[in-house]
Parts: structure tokens; sequence; C-alpha cells
């Protein structure tokens, strides 16, 4: 059986905003799909996107960029 989770939930599983989330699905990097008004992730496609990510050095959360001014 497959597991489904929501946009929301993906997020808090990886670290990665839900927009960010809904990205991943539209480049067909995880897989998803929509069920009604909202769109659910393949726990399993995720989690292979994620250890695929974490192997080249990618890591969750807000980019910054070098030259950004902070406050």
């Amino acid at each position: 059986m497959e597991d489904w989770l929501t946009t929301y939930q993906a997020a808090e599983l990886s670290g990665y905003n839900p927009d960010y989330i809904r990205q991943l699905i539209r480049a067909e990097n995880i897989l998803g799909r929509k069920w009604g008004p909202s769109w659910q992730v393949n726990r399993n496609s995720l989690e292979r996107y994620l250890q695929k990510a974490a192997k080249k050095g990618k890591r969750p959360g807000p980019k910054h960029r070098a030259d950004a001014k902070r406050r």
C-alpha cells in the first residue's frame, strides 16, 4: 500500500517549504497527485529524493545569497 502525505506533512518531514514541495512535484523530482483542492506527496519518492539530495550535499531550509545584506 502506498503512503501519501499532504504537502505540509512532507514539508515537516523534509524541512522544505510547502511551496518548494509543490515545485518538486511539478518538476517531477518527487511523485505527487492532486487530491481534491490539494496535493499529496508519495512518501517513498520524497525519501528517495532526500537521500539523493543529502549525497549531493544539499541541505533543507532557506537559502541565502552570499552578497545579501543581513540586518
